[in-house]
């Protein structure tokens, strides 16, 4: 494997650690209503376990207002159950043939608990960026030892490693920034 191509995998590895942050961190609660919210929820519905957004449209009418269409009346019982079970702390009601689920306003205590795991979240991130960036050095002071590479490249690139990873942290920086921020609002 050549060194420059070890570079571009360990930064689509980076690449892809960003993106699973950011869809795991739009899954926290914040004040306002995010379809997103619902995507960990898996329903028992026809003799098997079935994320919810397999069993009906989820929208966002209002900031505090989630509502789930159903595309089979007769799972209704059993989205509404798989809702309530969640460590969501919501509260849906059944309105005809759709699920409306009202997001109350966050505690300032509460709030500070879902800041403190979101920056949990991040720090976990930023900690696989770590790793990447050792797994990299390792294998490229492997190349040098090899003979594969002259001391001056191995330095050139882990310079360049060293930037994704920086460049990488702030993008979670930012992104934590952003989550806090939108939990904080009232």
């Amino acid at each position: 494997m050549s060194s420059s191509s070890l570079v571009g995998q360990i930064e689509e590895k980076m690449k892809k650690t960003l993106e699973l942050h950011k869809k795991e961190l739009s899954t926290v609660r914040s004040g306002r209503a995010s379809s997103a919210l619902l995507d960990k929820i898996v329903v028992s519905a026809y003799g098997a376990e079935m994320p919810l957004k397999q069993l009906g449209g989820i929208s966002a009418p209002e900031p505090r207002l989630l509502v789930v269409q159903p595309f089979d009346k007769s799972t209704i019982p059993a989205i509404e159950k798989a809702i309530l079970k969640s460590d969501l702390g919501l509260v849906p009601s059944v309105d005809g043939a759709i699920i409306r689920i009202p997001i109350p306003q966050l505690t300032e205590e509460r709030r500070k608990d879902l800041v403190k795991i979101v920056k949990k979240k991040v720090e976990e991130g930023k900690v696989v960026l770590r790793n990447l960036r050792r797994e990299a050095n390792e294998q490229l002071k492997e190349q040098e030892k090899k003979g594969e590479i002259p001391e001056d490249e191995v330095k050139r690139l882990q310079d360049q490693v060293q930037k994704l990873v920086d460049h990488y942290t702030k993008e979670l920086d930012a992104v934590f920034s952003a989550k806090e921020k939108e939990i904080m609002e009232v």
